[in-house]
Order: C-alpha cells, then sequence, then structure tokens
C-alpha cells in the first residue's frame, strides 16, 4: 500500500543542507499496525508527514495504492489526502470555537457530504467513542482524553485507509493513553493501517511492526511476538 523508494528530504538552514531524512526504503501493506521510534531529531515526524502528504520529499518517489503520489500537484495531493488518510495529532489540533460534533463534522463538509448523512455520520461516531453527552461541548470543555476521542473521530469520519498518529498520548495520563491505544487498535481490527509515531517504547512495543530511526536513517527494525 505504502512504499517508499530512497526517500530523503532536506531542509535549508542559513547557507547550508540539513539532511532531515536520508535514503528512506520502507515498504508498509494494508492493515500493517506500524510505531515509528527513535531520539528527537531523528526523522520520525518528517517522515509520518511525507506519508501524509503534508510535506514533499527532496528526493525518491512515494507510492501509495501502487500510485505514484510525489509528481502530483498540491490540489491532488490533497484530494488524495482527504479521501485516503487521517491524522491524530499529540495537540489534538481540534478547533477551539467549534463543538465537540462539530469539530468531527469538518472533514464532511469540506468533502461536500449532504447534511442528512453528515448528521447520521457524527451520531453513530460520538456515540461509538462515548461522547454522545459531549457533542455540544466545545475543546476547552472537554478533558484530554474526550478530546483526543474528538480528534480520533474526527480523522476516521472519511473512513481513510491509513491513520497516522503523531505521539497520540504525549499529552495524557498512562490511563487515558492506554484508553485512546486500545480505540486505535480498534481500527487496526477494522483492517485500517496504522503507523504511529512515539518515543515511548511501551507504546511503541504494541504495534506489530517497529521501525527504528537515527539521525534520519532506519537503523532496524522489529515485529511483536504475535506477529513472529
Amino acid at each position: 500500500m505504502i512504499e517508499l523508494n530512497r526517500v530523503s528530504r532536506s531542509f535549508t538552514v542559513g547557507d547550508q543542507q540539513v539532511g532531515a531524512l536520508r535514503d528512506i526504503d520502507l515498504s508498509i501493506a494494508a492493515g500493517d499496525y506500524v510505531s515509528i521510534m527513535g531520539p528527537s531529531g531523528s526523522g520520525k515526524s518528517t517522515l509520518l508527514n511525507l506519508i501524509g502528504l503534508l510535506d514533499r520529499p527532496s528526493s525518491g518517489t512515494y507510492k501509495l495504492d501502487g500510485g505514484d503520489v510525489t509528481a502530483l500537484s498540491d490540489e491532488q495531493q490533497a484530494r488524495v489526502r482527504s479521501e485516503k488518510i487521517g491524522f491524530v495529532f499529540q495537540s489534538f489540533h481540534l478547533v477551539p470555537r467549534l463543538t465537540a460534533a462539530m469539530n468531527i463534522e469538518l472533514p464532511l463538509i469540506l468533502a461536500g457530504i449532504s447534511p442528512a448523512e453528515r448528521k447520521a455520520r457524527v451520531e453513530k461516531l460520538l456515540e461509538n467513542y462515548g461522547l454522545t453527552d459531549r457533542a455540544d461541548h466545545r475543546p476547552d470543555q472537554l478533558s484530554g482524553g474526550q478530546r483526543q476521542r474528538v480528534a480520533i473521530a474526527r480523522a476516521t469520519i472519511m473512513h481513510p485507509a491509513v491513520l497516522l498518529a503523531d505521539e497520540p498520548t504525549g499529552n495524557l495520563d498512562q490511563t487515558t493513553g492506554k484508553e485512546v491505544m486500545n480505540l486505535l487498535e480498534q481500527l487496526v481490527e477494522q483492517n485500517v493501517t496504522l503507523i504511529l509515531v512515539t518515543h515511548d517504547p511501551v507504546i511503541g512495543g504494541r504495534a506489530h511492526r517497529q521501525i527504528h530511526m537515527v539521525d534520519g536513517q532506519i537503523t532496524g527494525e522489529n515485529k511483536s511476538s504475535a506477529e513472529l
């Protein structure tokens, strides 16, 4: 499903070129559950941004569902992103002035989904994630765990094939973090491809595959015992 071939990404800092990613080769099949781990500055978030079409490689190719997406225009990439990829972030990235229900509904509005279908989908996800009684609450009226559940609902309401999670438990206590991970892993059981960036070896170790990065390169991979 996802295939990166010799992907590199560099940035200009002053008069120098800084390499954030160097010759990344990575294949991820549909339904995989992958964690990307490494110290700060290892390139893991840059890699996630490239996979999510939020950034472009400086060199190399990225194929998604067999098609080369590196050559697509910004508009074409945005369309692929909205149809196939969902995002969950450490800081939730909810719109402060919108209620929980409205935050979840936002991708459907942008996609031109009819009001009746939007209402039905939002109500179903609010129920699935235990948020029905918080539907009319704004983010500042929700707990951290509730905000992350809203973020997951928003990320999945378009039924993406790929879900990218960047430190999704980073702002949560341990108990709430486990609850959020359980929700994400339920999506894997529905054949969603989950790619998780984390610095936490316990969280990362839950994935079926663990990719290790240092200095912009993949240095190794482990598989969970359940996958061996």
